[in-house]
């Protein structure tokens, strides 16, 4: 009867409870942050593909200033293994002729480890001319 009483009681559960719950919560905390960061770099190469496309459709520039804008600014900000493969390029974009800038980066999934090639922007701007 004894054991029966011992074994029935919640003496001891708490500290079970809690390592539960905050493995549970540690996994939480870190799967918003590893959000916030591939958020992070998403935007950030997708604001310097767009200044690389205002750049380059200024009248007085070219595709490779645009080109190069574009590296340098995600150089600064992200570091140079975000800034391999940017391409740009006239096109048209809502009926108007346009720059494009696009960029493939790696998209972290684990810390900054993740998928290479993985995120894929286009930057768009009006064409200047000086007609």
């Amino acid at each position: 009867m004894r054991l029966r009483a011992a074994l029935a009681g919640d003496s001891g559960s708490a500290v079970a409870e809690f390592a539960m719950v905050i493995s549970l919560l540690t996994v939480l905390t870190l799967s918003v942050m590893q959000l916030a960061l591939a958020l992070y770099i998403r935007n950030t190469v997708l604001d310097a593909a767009a200044e690389g496309a205002r750049f380059a459709a200024l009248a007085d520039s070219g595709l490779a200033d645009g080109a190069e804008r574009t590296r340098d600014l995600i150089t600064a900000a992200l570091g140079p293994s975000y800034a391999t493969d940017i391409q740009a390029g006239y096109g048209r974009f809502a009926g108007h002729r346009s720059v494009q800038v696009r960029v493939v980066a790696p998209i972290p999934l684990l810390g900054l480890l993740g998928i290479d090639r993985g995120l894929e922007v286009v930057g768009h701007a009006a064409l200047e001319t000086l007609d």
